[in-house]
């Protein structure tokens, strides 16, 4: 029988409150195991897929993780709050810092998986950049990986005319990165656009972000444009939705 908004929660929900707010009050510690299929069975009397569902739900909402054979655990893992205007502050790579500085503290972040390639940008990416029919992009692809977990997928399009010859076409480009390498150029950003959705990862996003089953990916497109309008990067990310808290903090 289906239920209304008016009516009793499927009982897979409300044992997945449960096993929520004793997360939520410390019952169970970041890394502890929590109940399985049947220790749930067995408490409330319910089917195995009803325990399966309940588990289910703290995995979706990034709670929880399955390890194979072990079971469900209390994710260590703390999100990493992005704070989406104080990063892209020209204080931050206009000093030498990296924008991720903003965000992660004392935390640990390494960048792996980087390639960097002339190509020609898809028929979207070359539209916005306003790239000629003949006219090549610079590609930088990387994974960032915080405090030994991927959070994040990243390709940069650049109009390669602007960046030939820079260390943007390098893996590393140096203090503040490839922001600070545009404004050494004479291109310097001076405003950002970013758009944002969601929806499944594909199973390459899966095992490229190591990611708990059943969690959505956020994908976030920014484009940077010049004090005269003219955009000089688009850079496509891919987020583990599980592993982030967005955060936009502005005055009216």
């Amino acid at each position: 029988m289906a239920h209304t908004e008016d009516g009793p929660r499927p009982k897979y929900q409300r044992i997945a409150d449960t096993l929520r707010e004793a997360i939520q009050a410390g019952q169970y510690s970041p890394g502890d195991r929590l109940p399985g299929e049947n220790d749930l069975m067995a408490a409330h009397g319910v089917a195995r897929m009803t325990a399966r569902q309940a588990l289910g739900v703290l995995r979706d909402e990034g709670l929880a993780e399955a390890r194979k054979g072990a079971g469900v655990f209390v994710r260590s893992f703390r999100p990493l709050r992005r704070r989406g205007i104080q990063r892209l502050a020209e204080q931050q790579w206009g000093n030498g810092r990296s924008i991720w500085s903003a965000d992660i503290g004392n935390r640990s972040l390494e960048v792996d998986q980087v390639t960097v390639s002339e190509e020609t940008a898809p028929e979207r990416i070359g539209a916005v950049l306003e790239l000629a029919a003949d006219e090549p992009a610079c590609v930088r692809r990387r994974r960032f990986v915080l405090d030994g977990k991927p959070v994040l997928l990243a390709t940069s399009y650049l109009p390669m005319p602007v960046v030939a010859g820079s260390e943007i076409t390098q893996e590393d480009t140096g203090e503040g990165g490839t922001y600070a390498r545009l404004a050494d150029l004479g291109h310097k950003p001076v405003h950002f656009r970013e758009e944002i959705r969601s929806r499944m990862p594909s199973k390459d996003e899966v095992a490229r972000l190591s990611m708990s089953e059943g969690t959505p990916v956020i994908l976030i497109c920014r484009t940077a444009f010049t004090a005269k309008g003219r955009p000089v990067e688009v850079n496509e990310m891919t987020l583990d939705a599980a592993s982030y808290v967005l955060e936009y903090d502005f005055d009216a």
